[in-house]
């Protein structure tokens, strides 16, 4: 079991590791005005997203499953786990988002400022707080 949660943990690390860094990646490419540094940006979003984020993503999803299922009565049971659960709903949507991003600015079709990707991009620190909280005090 705590084999799983080292990798559970490694898992989310990496996968917040991406969410911090691929929208502050879409703030400087917001900003760029030449194609050459727009063209590099939109193959690090791309790497970034599919070579890591969404593995990661992938690999905490199946190892805090595998945990669960080795006694799901130890977190159903809580109303804790419930709300870390939407965290984890809300944070894939925004993992999702970000995907979307990624192909508005593959397209050049960005319409949004670099202003707008700085405050998107405190997001994911909202959920990391949230859910280390929960996990960790367990208020209800």
């Amino acid at each position: 079991m705590l084999w799983l949660k080292a990798i559970h943990i490694m898992a989310v690390v990496s996968w917040f590791a991406g969410l911090f860094y691929l929208p502050r990646l879409f703030v400087y490419h917001a900003m760029t005005e030449d194609q050459t540094g727009k063209d590099r940006f939109k193959i690090m979003e791309r790497k970034l997203y599919r070579g890591i984020m969404t593995p990661a993503m992938i690999a905490t999803y199946l190892f805090g499953f595998w945990i669960v299922a080795l006694s799901p009565g130890a977190y159903f049971a809580y109303g804790w786990f419930h709300a870390k659960l939407l965290i984890v709903l809300l944070l894939t949507l925004y993992h999702f988002w970000c995907g979307r991003l990624i192909k508005v600015f593959a397209e050049d079709a960005n319409t949004r400022s670099h202003v707008w990707y700085r405050f998107f991009n405190e997001l994911p620190t909202l959920g990391l707080i949230g859910a280390v909280i929960l996990v960790v005090v367990r208020p209800f």
